[in-house]
């Protein structure tokens, strides 16, 4: 049975990308051998995204890969006091707050807060009765948003539709 999720960047400034999930990202490694290190990913999901095609999508077959995290405030600071790059400002997105960081080798990795909890981290079904409470729930942060938009620190919610990851 499926335990774990491996994912992969391929990069022209692999040494430098390595380096930066390390050093900056604060990720742990395992050096495989040679200086090749297998990061360990605290946690992971998975989304499934349709593509209609004429819009600003990627094509079907694309992977893509997203960090997300508990306060995005907090942690862009964090990061930047390590050298990341952010490329624009937090955005409201619906299934939670988005902004974007680059990586050596022209990589653009999405940072988000998620405002969807996680059916790993739902009450169990002998607690709910079903399922479905968590899926509701789901459904209804993505619906709406501004719930947790109250912060005053959060910003204003964009006008254009955004992917979800």
């Amino acid at each position: 049975m499926i335990r774990g999720m491996h994912a992969m960047f391929y990069s022209s400034e692999a040494e430098e990308l390595r380096a930066f999930l390390r050093d900056k990202l604060g990720l742990a490694a395992t050096d495989v051998g040679e200086g090749w290190l297998i990061f360990d990913a605290p946690e992971a999901d998975l989304g499934v995204h349709p593509t209609e095609g004429g819009r600003k999508e990627p094509p079907s077959g694309t992977a893509d890969i997203s960090f997300y995290c508990d306060d995005i405030e907090k942690t862009m600071r964090e990061l930047k006091s390590r050298g990341v790059e952010f490329t624009q400002g937090v955005e409201d997105h619906g299934y939670g707050l988005v902004t974007h960081f680059t990586a050596p080798g022209g990589i653009s990795v999405q940072l988000y807060e998620p405002r969807y909890t996680k059916a790993s981290r739902a009450p169990s079904p002998s607690t709910t009765g079903t399922g479905a409470a968590n899926r509701n729930r789901r459904t209804r942060s993505r619906s709406k948003p501004a719930a947790k938009a109250k912060r005053k620190d959060a910003p204003r919610r964009s006008a254009a539709k955004k992917r979800r990851p």
